[in-house]
């Protein structure tokens, strides 16, 4: 069991929605929750960080690539997973920003297996997440 499993409150979620030639950034997660699921890369946000900035610095772990996130909030939802006797594993307040690509190749590195730029039309061939749908989803008809 991970320290963020169970918590005492919920936590805040930082990510990143990145487009690059018509796809999408997006990383397989290596933990829970999603665990093997294609997503939006992003992560926790740290006392006294701003959103733009916690984006920045997650998408960097996580994928390798620098982004600006200059813009609002795009969408904001909560992730909330109970275990099998309906007690809270984990909760999430996620908050994804839009964002520029500024450089690099993604490679998956902290707790993402993998990175990748991925075409819209080939979500459906992948395990993506419920949740990444949805906001990409919003992301295009927006």
């Amino acid at each position: 069991m991970s320290k963020k499993e169970y918590p005492g409150h919920p936590r805040v979620g930082v990510g990143a929605i990145v487009i690059k030639d018509d796809a999408v950034l997006l990383v397989k997660r290596g933990i829970n929750p999603g665990k093997g699921l294609w997503a939006i890369p992003g992560g926790n946000l740290n006392l006294g960080e701003t959103l733009q900035d916690a984006a920045q610095r997650e998408i960097m772990e996580e994928t390798g690539i620098e982004i600006e996130a200059k813009l609002p909030p795009h969408i904001t939802f909560d992730l909330i997973d109970r275990d099998e006797e309906g007690k809270i594993r984990f909760h999430y307040v996620i908050v994804d920003l839009i964002a520029d690509y500024v450089s690099g190749e993604p490679k998956g590195a902290d707790d993402a297996l993998d990175a990748r730029w991925v075409k819209i039309k080939d979500l459906d061939k992948m395990p993506v997440s419920k949740n990444t749908l949805k906001v990409l989803k919003s992301y295009h008809s927006g």
